[in-house]
Protein backbone atom coordinates (compact mmCIF):
# COMPACT_ATOMS: atom_id res chain seq x y z
CA UNK A 1 0.00 0.00 0.00
CA UNK A 2 1.43 3.56 -0.66
CA UNK A 3 2.43 5.59 2.47
CA UNK A 4 0.16 8.32 3.74
CA UNK A 5 1.77 11.58 3.07
CA UNK A 6 1.15 13.90 6.38
CA UNK A 7 2.56 17.80 6.01
CA UNK A 8 3.78 19.34 9.34
CA UNK A 9 4.11 23.22 9.05
CA UNK A 10 5.67 25.13 11.34
CA UNK A 11 8.51 27.93 11.55
CA UNK A 12 10.42 26.66 14.71
CA UNK A 13 12.76 23.25 13.53
CA UNK A 14 12.41 21.88 17.39
CA UNK A 15 8.69 22.02 16.68
CA UNK A 16 9.31 20.00 13.45
CA UNK A 17 11.09 17.30 15.15
CA UNK A 18 9.09 16.95 17.74
CA UNK A 19 5.63 16.16 15.39
CA UNK A 20 8.69 13.85 13.24
CA UNK A 21 9.06 11.88 16.65
CA UNK A 22 5.51 11.51 17.07
CA UNK A 23 4.55 10.60 13.44
CA UNK A 24 7.77 8.33 13.63
CA UNK A 25 6.06 4.92 11.55
CA UNK A 26 7.09 3.17 8.22
CA UNK A 27 3.80 3.75 6.83
CA UNK A 28 3.92 7.53 7.04
CA UNK A 29 6.06 9.78 4.52
CA UNK A 30 6.42 13.19 6.86
CA UNK A 31 6.97 16.15 4.64
CA UNK A 32 8.25 19.65 5.91
CA UNK A 33 7.37 23.22 5.75
CA UNK A 34 9.15 26.36 7.43
CA UNK A 35 6.41 28.63 6.46
CA UNK A 36 2.77 28.91 5.23
CA UNK A 37 4.14 29.68 1.59
CA UNK A 38 6.37 26.78 1.42
CA UNK A 39 3.13 24.61 2.73
CA UNK A 40 0.86 25.62 -0.11
CA UNK A 41 3.73 24.69 -2.81
CA UNK A 42 4.08 20.89 -0.92
CA UNK A 43 0.16 20.66 -1.33
CA UNK A 44 0.44 21.46 -5.15
CA UNK A 45 3.09 18.78 -5.16
CA UNK A 46 1.79 15.97 -2.94
CA UNK A 47 -1.69 13.98 -2.11
CA UNK A 48 -1.54 14.69 2.00
CA UNK A 49 -3.79 12.67 4.20
CA UNK A 50 -3.54 15.66 6.61
CA UNK A 51 -1.91 18.83 7.46
CA UNK A 52 -0.34 20.01 10.73
CA UNK A 53 -0.76 23.22 10.90
CA UNK A 54 0.98 25.68 13.27
CA UNK A 55 -0.95 28.70 14.17
CA UNK A 56 1.70 31.73 15.04
CA UNK A 57 3.91 31.55 11.98
CA UNK A 58 5.88 35.32 10.40
CA UNK A 59 4.43 36.69 7.13
CA UNK A 60 1.24 34.19 7.06
CA UNK A 61 -0.24 32.41 10.02
CA UNK A 62 -2.07 29.10 10.20
CA UNK A 63 -5.54 30.79 9.78
CA UNK A 64 -4.41 32.09 6.60
CA UNK A 65 -2.72 28.85 5.10
CA UNK A 66 -5.64 27.23 5.74
CA UNK A 67 -7.98 29.59 4.08
CA UNK A 68 -6.21 29.67 1.18
CA UNK A 69 -6.54 25.59 1.13
CA UNK A 70 -9.88 26.10 1.44
CA UNK A 71 -10.53 28.33 -1.45
CA UNK A 72 -8.17 25.70 -3.63
CA UNK A 73 -10.34 22.78 -5.35
CA UNK A 74 -7.20 20.45 -5.53
CA UNK A 75 -6.53 21.13 -1.42
CA UNK A 76 -9.85 22.58 -0.16
CA UNK A 77 -10.48 18.54 1.03
CA UNK A 78 -7.40 17.65 3.06
CA UNK A 79 -7.81 17.46 6.51
CA UNK A 80 -5.94 20.07 8.95
CA UNK A 81 -5.94 20.01 12.45
CA UNK A 82 -3.68 23.25 14.14
CA UNK A 83 -1.09 22.56 16.51
CA UNK A 84 -0.80 25.63 18.89
CA UNK A 85 0.37 26.30 22.48
CA UNK A 86 -3.59 26.50 24.50
CA UNK A 87 -5.67 29.40 23.90
CA UNK A 88 -7.72 31.10 26.84
CA UNK A 89 -10.22 32.65 23.78
CA UNK A 90 -12.17 30.61 22.43
CA UNK A 91 -12.54 32.76 19.65
CA UNK A 92 -9.99 32.01 18.45
CA UNK A 93 -10.64 28.36 18.22
CA UNK A 94 -13.25 29.66 16.65
CA UNK A 95 -11.99 31.12 14.24
CA UNK A 96 -9.44 27.99 13.57
CA UNK A 97 -12.84 25.96 12.51
CA UNK A 98 -14.36 28.96 10.62
CA UNK A 99 -11.01 28.87 8.21
CA UNK A 100 -11.53 25.08 7.56
CA UNK A 101 -9.46 23.29 10.40
CA UNK A 102 -11.04 19.71 11.65
CA UNK A 103 -9.62 19.96 14.97
CA UNK A 104 -7.04 21.04 17.30
CA UNK A 105 -3.81 19.52 19.23
CA UNK A 106 -2.57 21.83 21.85
CA UNK A 107 0.99 22.08 22.99
CA UNK A 108 2.27 20.13 24.97
CA UNK A 109 1.49 17.55 22.98
CA UNK A 110 0.34 14.35 24.85
CA UNK A 111 1.50 11.24 22.58
CA UNK A 112 -1.89 9.23 23.16
CA UNK A 113 -4.05 11.81 22.14
CA UNK A 114 -1.83 13.13 19.22
CA UNK A 115 -1.26 9.92 17.64
CA UNK A 116 -5.36 8.73 18.29
CA UNK A 117 -6.09 11.51 16.41
CA UNK A 118 -3.94 11.35 13.51
CA UNK A 119 -4.77 7.69 13.63
CA UNK A 120 -8.59 8.32 12.87
CA UNK A 121 -7.23 10.55 9.65
CA UNK A 122 -5.22 8.06 8.53
CA UNK A 123 -7.65 5.66 8.91
CA UNK A 124 -9.99 7.67 6.77
CA UNK A 125 -7.53 8.20 3.96
CA UNK A 126 -6.86 4.56 3.79
CA UNK A 127 -10.74 4.22 3.69
CA UNK A 128 -10.78 7.16 0.99
CA UNK A 129 -7.64 5.08 -0.93
CA UNK A 130 -9.24 1.86 -0.67
CA UNK A 131 -12.73 3.16 -2.23
CA UNK A 132 -11.16 4.97 -4.91
CA UNK A 133 -9.48 1.94 -6.03
CA UNK A 134 -12.54 -0.24 -6.09
CA UNK A 135 -14.06 2.73 -7.80
CA UNK A 136 -11.23 2.35 -10.33
CA UNK A 137 -11.93 -1.75 -10.74
CA UNK A 138 -15.61 -1.34 -10.73
CA UNK A 139 -15.18 1.06 -13.68
CA UNK A 140 -13.12 -0.70 -15.29
CA UNK A 141 -15.09 -3.43 -14.44
CA UNK A 142 -17.93 -1.77 -16.33
CA UNK A 143 -15.94 -1.02 -19.53
CA UNK A 144 -15.33 -4.66 -19.95
CA UNK A 145 -18.57 -5.45 -19.32
CA UNK A 146 -19.45 -2.79 -21.97
CA UNK A 147 -17.13 -3.96 -24.46
CA UNK A 148 -18.38 -7.81 -23.79
CA UNK A 149 -22.04 -6.40 -24.38
CA UNK A 150 -20.68 -4.86 -27.90
CA UNK A 151 -18.91 -8.04 -28.74
CA UNK A 152 -22.50 -10.51 -27.44
CA UNK A 153 -24.66 -8.04 -30.14
CA UNK A 154 -22.10 -8.53 -33.05
CA UNK A 155 -21.89 -11.85 -32.26
CA UNK A 156 -25.95 -12.05 -31.48
CA UNK A 157 -26.57 -10.20 -34.90
CA UNK A 158 -23.38 -12.38 -37.17
CA UNK A 159 -25.84 -15.55 -35.76
CA UNK A 160 -29.50 -13.70 -36.52
CA UNK A 161 -27.53 -13.04 -39.72
CA UNK A 162 -26.05 -16.94 -40.35
CA UNK A 163 -29.44 -17.83 -39.41
CA UNK A 164 -31.67 -16.58 -42.23
CA UNK A 165 -29.17 -17.57 -44.92
CA UNK A 166 -28.59 -20.23 -46.93
CA UNK A 167 -25.55 -22.44 -46.30
CA UNK A 168 -24.34 -23.21 -49.88
CA UNK A 169 -25.25 -20.30 -52.00
CA UNK A 170 -25.17 -17.79 -49.79
CA UNK A 171 -28.59 -16.27 -50.23
CA UNK A 172 -31.73 -15.68 -47.44
CA UNK A 173 -33.19 -19.06 -47.17
CA UNK A 174 -36.76 -20.26 -46.63
CA UNK A 175 -37.22 -19.12 -43.36
CA UNK A 176 -36.24 -15.48 -43.98
CA UNK A 177 -37.72 -15.44 -47.41
CA UNK A 178 -41.36 -16.02 -45.27
CA UNK A 179 -40.73 -13.20 -43.18
CA UNK A 180 -39.80 -11.14 -45.95
CA UNK A 181 -43.28 -12.05 -47.90
CA UNK A 182 -45.45 -11.26 -45.03
CA UNK A 183 -43.66 -7.98 -44.29
CA UNK A 184 -43.43 -7.11 -48.03
CA UNK A 185 -47.68 -7.85 -48.19
CA UNK A 186 -48.30 -5.46 -45.13
CA UNK A 187 -46.52 -2.85 -46.49
CA UNK A 188 -47.59 -2.79 -50.02
CA UNK A 189 -51.07 -3.33 -48.31
CA UNK A 190 -50.27 -0.13 -46.32
CA UNK A 191 -48.72 1.62 -49.31
CA UNK A 192 -51.55 0.79 -52.55
CA UNK A 193 -48.53 -1.00 -53.94
CA UNK A 194 -48.27 -4.08 -56.17
CA UNK A 195 -46.59 -6.92 -55.18
CA UNK A 196 -45.06 -9.31 -57.03
CA UNK A 197 -42.84 -12.43 -56.59
CA UNK A 198 -40.58 -15.20 -58.69
CA UNK A 199 -40.70 -18.64 -58.34
CA UNK A 200 -37.12 -19.80 -60.05
CA UNK A 201 -36.09 -23.53 -61.26
CA UNK A 202 -32.86 -25.05 -62.35
CA UNK A 203 -34.40 -26.99 -65.44
CA UNK A 204 -33.19 -30.19 -65.50
CA UNK A 205 -31.13 -30.28 -62.27
CA UNK A 206 -31.64 -34.19 -60.96
CA UNK A 207 -29.75 -35.06 -64.72
CA UNK A 208 -27.23 -32.37 -64.10
CA UNK A 209 -26.43 -34.48 -60.79
CA UNK A 210 -26.49 -37.43 -62.31
CA UNK A 211 -24.37 -36.83 -64.57
CA UNK A 212 -21.82 -34.08 -63.37
CA UNK A 213 -21.81 -35.64 -59.73
CA UNK A 214 -23.56 -33.44 -56.12
CA UNK A 215 -20.14 -31.16 -56.25
CA UNK A 216 -20.77 -30.18 -59.99
CA UNK A 217 -24.06 -29.14 -58.65
CA UNK A 218 -23.36 -27.98 -55.69
CA UNK A 219 -21.23 -25.24 -57.75
CA UNK A 220 -23.76 -24.87 -60.30
CA UNK A 221 -25.96 -23.91 -57.52
CA UNK A 222 -23.84 -21.43 -56.42
CA UNK A 223 -23.15 -20.08 -60.04
CA UNK A 224 -26.77 -19.36 -60.43
CA UNK A 225 -27.83 -18.21 -57.15
CA UNK A 226 -25.32 -15.70 -57.61
CA UNK A 227 -26.50 -14.64 -61.04
CA UNK A 228 -29.87 -14.31 -59.86
CA UNK A 229 -28.60 -11.71 -57.11
CA UNK A 230 -26.60 -9.87 -58.96
CA UNK A 231 -29.61 -9.41 -61.71
CA UNK A 232 -31.77 -7.42 -59.01
CA UNK A 233 -31.12 -3.59 -59.33
CA UNK A 234 -33.51 -2.53 -56.12
CA UNK A 235 -31.43 -2.25 -53.16
CA UNK A 236 -35.55 -3.84 -51.82
CA UNK A 237 -35.58 -7.07 -53.89
CA UNK A 238 -34.87 -9.66 -52.22
CA UNK A 239 -33.81 -13.19 -53.75
CA UNK A 240 -33.61 -16.58 -51.29
CA UNK A 241 -33.44 -20.23 -51.67
CA UNK A 242 -37.02 -21.54 -51.83
CA UNK A 243 -35.23 -25.05 -51.75
CA UNK A 244 -33.13 -27.50 -53.58
CA UNK A 245 -33.19 -26.02 -57.10
CA UNK A 246 -35.88 -23.49 -56.48
CA UNK A 247 -35.06 -19.87 -56.16
CA UNK A 248 -37.87 -17.05 -55.27
CA UNK A 249 -37.50 -13.36 -55.47
CA UNK A 250 -39.92 -10.84 -53.54
CA UNK A 251 -40.61 -8.14 -55.42
CA UNK A 252 -41.73 -5.05 -53.75
CA UNK A 253 -44.20 -2.34 -55.52
CA UNK A 254 -43.96 -4.13 -58.72
CA UNK A 255 -46.75 -5.10 -61.43
CA UNK A 256 -46.58 -7.84 -63.75
CA UNK A 257 -45.00 -6.29 -66.50
CA UNK A 258 -42.25 -5.14 -64.40
CA UNK A 259 -41.82 -8.52 -62.65
CA UNK A 260 -41.73 -9.99 -66.33
CA UNK A 261 -39.16 -7.72 -67.32
CA UNK A 262 -37.19 -8.64 -64.00
CA UNK A 263 -37.42 -12.40 -64.85
CA UNK A 264 -36.77 -12.75 -68.57
CA UNK A 265 -33.22 -10.56 -67.45
CA UNK A 266 -32.43 -13.16 -65.37
CA UNK A 267 -33.57 -16.16 -67.63
CA UNK A 268 -30.77 -14.48 -70.19
CA UNK A 269 -28.37 -13.55 -67.83
CA UNK A 270 -28.52 -17.32 -66.53
CA UNK A 271 -28.40 -18.81 -69.82
CA UNK A 272 -25.41 -16.45 -70.76
CA UNK A 273 -22.87 -17.93 -67.76
CA UNK A 274 -22.43 -21.42 -70.36
CA UNK A 275 -22.77 -23.92 -67.51
CA UNK A 276 -22.73 -26.94 -69.87
CA UNK A 277 -25.56 -29.36 -69.67
CA UNK A 278 -25.22 -32.19 -72.00
CA UNK A 279 -28.28 -34.02 -70.67
CA UNK A 280 -31.17 -31.34 -70.82
CA UNK A 281 -34.03 -31.85 -73.03
CA UNK A 282 -33.94 -28.18 -73.29
CA UNK A 283 -30.74 -26.73 -74.01
CA UNK A 284 -26.67 -27.91 -74.32
CA UNK A 285 -26.63 -25.59 -71.02
CA UNK A 286 -28.05 -24.99 -67.80
CA UNK A 287 -31.53 -22.90 -68.00
CA UNK A 288 -34.26 -21.63 -65.88
CA UNK A 289 -38.24 -21.51 -65.64
CA UNK A 290 -39.26 -18.58 -64.08
CA UNK A 291 -43.12 -18.41 -63.06
CA UNK A 292 -44.16 -14.78 -61.80
CA UNK A 293 -46.99 -13.68 -59.59
CA UNK A 294 -48.34 -10.53 -59.07
CA UNK A 295 -51.49 -9.21 -57.10
CA UNK A 296 -52.48 -5.60 -55.42
CA UNK A 297 -52.37 -6.48 -51.32
CA UNK A 298 -56.23 -7.02 -50.35
CA UNK A 299 -56.89 -6.84 -46.68
CA UNK A 300 -58.76 -10.25 -46.92
CA UNK A 301 -55.95 -11.53 -49.33
CA UNK A 302 -52.77 -13.55 -48.25
CA UNK A 303 -49.38 -13.86 -49.52
CA UNK A 304 -50.40 -17.66 -49.94
CA UNK A 305 -51.91 -16.68 -53.10
CA UNK A 306 -49.58 -14.92 -54.13
CA UNK A 307 -47.23 -17.60 -54.23
CA UNK A 308 -49.70 -20.32 -55.14
CA UNK A 309 -49.66 -17.95 -58.34
CA UNK A 310 -46.24 -18.05 -58.93
CA UNK A 311 -45.83 -21.88 -58.54
CA UNK A 312 -48.76 -22.23 -60.91
CA UNK A 313 -46.81 -20.16 -63.64
CA UNK A 314 -43.93 -21.57 -62.98
CA UNK A 315 -45.73 -25.09 -63.66
CA UNK A 316 -46.51 -23.77 -67.13
CA UNK A 317 -42.94 -22.42 -67.88
CA UNK A 318 -42.06 -26.23 -67.29
CA UNK A 319 -45.17 -27.74 -69.42
CA UNK A 320 -44.54 -25.23 -72.13
CA UNK A 321 -40.69 -25.93 -72.68
CA UNK A 322 -38.91 -24.39 -69.69
CA UNK A 323 -36.21 -21.78 -70.29
CA UNK A 324 -39.08 -18.94 -70.48
CA UNK A 325 -40.56 -17.17 -68.29
CA UNK A 326 -44.76 -17.14 -67.82
CA UNK A 327 -47.27 -15.64 -65.78
CA UNK A 328 -51.06 -17.54 -65.44
CA UNK A 329 -52.29 -15.75 -68.23
CA UNK A 330 -49.61 -15.64 -70.71
CA UNK A 331 -45.71 -16.78 -71.58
Amino acid sequence: MTKAKILIVDDRPENLLTLESLLDNPDVDVIRANSGGEALAKTLDHDFALVLLDVQMPDMDGYEVAELMRGNKNTRNIPIIFVTAKVDNMNQVFRGYESGAVDYLFKPLDAKVFQSKVGIFLDLFRQKAQLEQKTRELDAKVVELEELQQILEETNEQLRLLSAMDGLTGLLNRRRFDEILQEEWQRCLRDGCPLSLLLVDIDHFKAYNDSYGHLMGDNCLKKVSGMLANSLQRHVDKVARYGGEEFTIVLPSTDEEGAMQVAERMRANVEELGIEHCDSDTCGNVTISVGVGSVMPKADGSSHNLLDQADKALYKAKKEGRNRCCTIRHC
